[in-house]
């Protein structure tokens, strides 16, 4: 009907459009001039896509009417050059819009509001849930940035079959994020479920074009320290100090801890009242051994604490760099040794000194002579013998 207002299209309002850039602005922190700007040429692509030969269109902005219009630019031309009617008008038709247009300017034209409100509908939107969606990525990210090297709850949501990896789904809300617990940083012969709960460990936090990476894992030796913060009060606040730690995940892991108070014993607060405090950690590890012992500044007596649960009788410190011999009774060379020479291997991880370890009846002349720094750390235990 004539006179009547021309309808906008279902689902475009300028205002709409600038009200959620202000909440964008005030709830997120994303700039309304950074958001128009992507809008803008977001229209201007889409137009020009649906008018290939069209090669000027701009998208005027008014902000304080919040307001949106489009114009097509077409340069004026006098009749006789007018060949391309995309981009081109002739000066007689120019002058029927305002009689000041001379050959040479440029004429404005506005798009027609349906067509510009069908783009602007579907292109203004999309825009904006992409922008929402950076900045929940950039939550996520911010979020989980902060938890690097702390424990959390994933639930398993899925493990392929072909390469063994798990995807975990941790975090609560729009903060939540799937994370990929490799195979490679699984315990070995633990075996997950779809819908188990595990706690694991935040390597790494990186930024990816899908979103925030959390890097987690099962086996870091990290796991066991934050698992004794959690369940140790003395730990948690700073009364007793994890001092290092030495893990082969799923079969045992060596933790050196000190106290800064002479009346508490590290070793006790960490075992706790009849074992339960290293208890419950066990069991989160699936049934993983923990030997808890007693950091020293003396080398020689952290060295013979970490051979635990052998007996060490003397250490021989060499004259340069960490290497040490350790004597011990001969029927506790398998043990001080262990399965594989697991104990010997983690005790010098432990302590970051290369040890030797001989029986006491190995010969006095040799065993006077303390080792080279290049001396070889670990004496295998004989075949088939076990810790």
């Amino acid at each position: 009907m004539k006179g009547k207002k021309q309808k906008e299209p279902v689902g475009f309002n300028p205002a709409e459009i600038f009200a959620a850039l202000d909440l964008l602005e005030k709830e997120r922190g994303i700039p309304k001039s950074f958001m128009m700007e992507k809008i803008v040429q977001a229209l201007t692509t889409a137009y020009k896509r649906d008018h290939a030969d069209v090669e000027n269109v701009i998208v005027d902005v008014d902000e304080e009417h919040h307001d949106l219009k489009m114009f097509v630019q077409k340069n004026v031309v006098e009749e006789e050059d007018y060949v391309d009617p995309a981009n081109e008008m002739p000066v007689e038709e120019a002058k029927k819009l305002s009689a000041k247009y001379e050959a040479g300017d440029i004429v404005n034209l506005p798009v027609d509001t349906v067509e510009f409100g069908r783009i602007a509908a579907g292109n203004g939107k999309q825009v904006i849930i992409q922008g929402l969606r950076e900045a929940e990525r950039g939550q996520v990210y911010d979020e989980f940035n902060s938890k690097q090297h702390e424990i959390l709850t994933g639930v398993v949501s899925r493990i392929d079959p072909r390469t063994g990896n798990a995807s975990l789904r941790i975090g609560t809300g729009s903060d939540s994020t799937e994370a990929l617990l490799l195979s490679g940083e699984q315990v070995p012969g633990e075996e997950l479920v779809e819908g188990m709960h595990i706690k694991v460990y935040v390597v790494e936090v990186r930024r990816s074009t899908r979103g925030p990476q959390v890097l987690i894992s099962r086996t870091h030796p990290g796991l066991v320290k934050r698992l004794f913060e959690l369940e140790v009060p003395e730990i948690y606040d700073g009364t007793v100090v994890v001092k290092s730690i030495a893990r082969e995940a799923g079969s045992r892991t060596k933790m050196a801890v000190w106290s800064n108070d002479e009346n508490v014993d590290p070793i006790g607060a960490c075992v706790g009242p009849k074992g339960q405090r290293v208890g419950s950690i066990v069991e989160e590890l699936r049934g993983e051994k923990i030997d808890i012992v007693k950091w020293s500044e003396d080398p020689a007596q952290f060295i013979a604490a970490a051979l635990a649960p052998a007996d060490v009788l003397d250490v021989w410190m060499a004259d340069e760099g960490k290497a040490c011999r350790c004597i011990v009774p001969d029927d506790q060379l398998s043990l001080a040794i262990g399965k594989e020479g697991q104990n010997a291997r983690l005790a010098a991880r432990l302590t970051g000194y290369k040890i030797d370890i001989k029986p006491e009846s190995y010969h006095e002349e040799e065993a006077e002579t303390p080792p080279a720094e290049d001396a070889e750390p670990v004496q295998e235990a004989p075949a088939g013998e076990e810790a």
